[in-house]
């Protein structure tokens, strides 16, 4: 027993000193030419034969080099403090951090939290490779304790700051700084550091020009509440920075770019599935469903029919979503009629923007009424009618909100006509009538089914609903639309 006990020591003492071995030889890679592996296995987006290049998200990149001393202390204290609030304390990694992240994912049964220190993130994007091993992770623990110990915590910073990506072609706070706001990185506001800062968590995601303006202005007002109770900015000046209005310069025209609405739909899906690391840097070779030359007519459409609404209506945008209601496929996507068009904000995506559908609603309405047993030659009354029972039956000018009759743009009321006639029409109160009689719940239960997610509340809308009372979005009015186009499937 005893001689066991001694093998068993000693293998574990054998062990440990080769453990330390291996950390004690382990070199930190010459970090004078650092890694661009990023760039290089950039991710690609192409039409959907494979052959048409959308957008490469590594083509022109823009990285810009600069010393520690002309980048503003604003970024540096903003990125500290959302990032590595310990940085000029700890030695390389923070192991209370790490604590508190694997506590904090563990109770919440996720993996939200980090724990990775700037150290660990310059040896992890400049040296070590992407792959997600134990033996990389020890390896990375290692290098930033050596690193740390090898260079001034100054200089470390100085690497993450100038090696960042921040979204696409962007990498370092100077170039981002130029592309964001039009200025170099020394001359940046509190409020312009705090936007810089949050978007470095996850480029894509919090893109100015992408979908989530609103995550991105949360987590700009976390980075300023960091900064104030880490004692990094007076009250005043936190103040200031709140209130201030940033302004995003518009996004570059990239010749190197087609499709720009569609791509950027597809980009951010790819960051919400995959993650922001493996979109910037997992060269992924993206083979879409667009067909190039429809998307090539609707660009047109859109450009043509855009103008004229703006000339009649005075209407900014227009979108044109085309889908092939057989497979699903989107075809085409144009969210403006110009995309690049500073004046009329072209990036902004009407496509995926929730607006009412107005009449567009009403034949699902009209498929829930069937779906009870109505038919096209059903009767329903164009009459003067008052829906809720709050009010006379006679109250049709009533301005109470409890009170509901709606009226047709000619104020006209045609009597009797079959469901057949009051839909090819588009006449209103038969519609409201259909709802009455199919069901809000059951009429917005068929709509989800077919396409339309983004209505959930019945009561949030009642019989309104059939006349566009509830928001959604092109896309999703489209892909509905095909259940119609593919007989029912």
């Amino acid at each position: 027993m005893k001689d066991l006990r001694l093998m068993v020591l000693s293998a574990i003492f054998f062990i440990l000193g080769l453990s330390f071995l291996w950390m004690a030889t382990l070199k930190i890679p010459d970090l004078s030419d650092l890694a661009v592996r990023k760039v290089y296995q950039s991710t690609k987006i192409y039409d959907r034969t494979g052959k048409i290049l959308l957008y490469d998200l590594g083509q022109n990149t823009k990285r810009t080099l600069v010393p520690f001393e002309d980048i503003s202390p604003f970024v540096k204290q903003a990125i500290i403090a959302i990032e590595d609030r310990n940085f000029y304390t700890h030695g390389g990694v923070d192991f209370k951090a790490l604590l508190r992240a694997l506590i904090v994912d563990i109770t919440t049964f996720s993996l939200s939290q980090g724990g990775s220190t700037l150290t660990q993130q310059v040896v992890k994007n400049s040296i070590l490779t992407g792959d997600k091993t134990i033996a990389r992770k020890l390896k990375e623990w290692i290098l930033a304790v050596k690193l740390d110990k090898a260079i001034p915590k100054d200089q470390i910073l100085n690497i993450y700051l100038n090696e960042i990506p921040f979204g696409g072609s962007l990498y370092g706070v100077e170039e981002a700084s130029n592309s964001f706001f039009g200025k170099e990185a020394g001359g940046v506001t509190l409020a312009e550091a705090a936007y810089l800062a949050a978007m470095i968590n996850a480029p894509t995601y919090y893109s100015p020009y992408g979908l989530h303006r609103d995550k991105l202005e949360e987590r700009k007002n976390k980075v300023l509440d960091e900064m104030l109770n880490q004692g990094l900015v007076e009250q005043k000046a936190y103040d200031t920075a709140k209130k201030e209005q940033v302004t995003f310069n518009p996004k570059e025209n990239s010749g190197g770019i087609k499709a720009p609405h569609f791509v950027f739909f597809i980009i951010d899906w790819l960051e919400q599935t995959y993650g922001d690391e493996v979109l910037q840097g997992g060269g992924l070779q993206v083979i879409t469903s667009l067909d190039y030359d429809i998307q090539a007519k609707a660009e047109v459409f859109a450009k043509k029919y855009g103008a004229i609404k703006q000339e009649s209506f005075n209407a900014d945008n227009n979108a044109i979503v085309v889908i092939d209601p057989k497979s699903g496929d989107i075809l085409a996507m144009t969210g403006s009629r110009d995309y690049f068009d500073k004046g009329i904000q072209g990036n902004f995506n009407a496509a995926i923007a929730h607006r009412q559908p107005g009449s567009t609603f009403k034949p699902f309405v009209y498929s829930a009424l069937f779906e009870k047993g109505y038919t096209p030659d059903t009767i329903l009354w164009d009459v003067p009618t008052q829906f809720s029972p709050a009010c006379a039956w006679d109250d049709l000018d009533s301005e109470d909100e409890k009170c509901y009759s709606p009226v047709d743009y000619d104020g006209k009321y045609r009597g009797p006509m079959t469901v057949r006639d009051a839909l090819a029409q588009s006449i209103n109160i038969p519609a409201v009538e259909a709802l009455y009689l199919s069901g809000v719940s059951d009429s917005m239960n068929l709509a989800q089914d077919m396409g339309i997610s983004s209505l959930s509340d019945p009561d949030r809308y009642g019989l309104s609903l059939v006349l566009g009372g509830g928001e959604v979005s092109l896309l999703e009015m489209v892909s509905a639309y095909s259940v119609f186009a593919n007989d029912g499937d």
